[in-house]
């Protein structure tokens, strides 16, 4: 999966969504004005894109 920051709003819906907590939120550099989703444990995915179907921006998808 991957996380578009640029339509990432921080809100913490992946995050509170994931099964397996794929996902963090945090301070990046290059967004100072609000957390962004983070995939710190990518490899634990089990693909049941309960992230991807949560985010209300359209922030998180699926790579094939």
């Amino acid at each position: 999966m991957s996380v578009d920051w640029t339509k990432c709003n921080g809100c913490g819906t992946c995050v509170d969504n994931c099964p397996v907590v794929v996902f963090e939120l945090q301070d990046l550099q290059h967004y100072p004005d609000s957390k962004k989703s983070v995939p710190v444990r990518a490899e634990d995915c089990i693909l049941c894109i309960s992230c991807v179907n949560s985010c209300p921006t359209g922030a998180v998808t699926m790579e094939e």
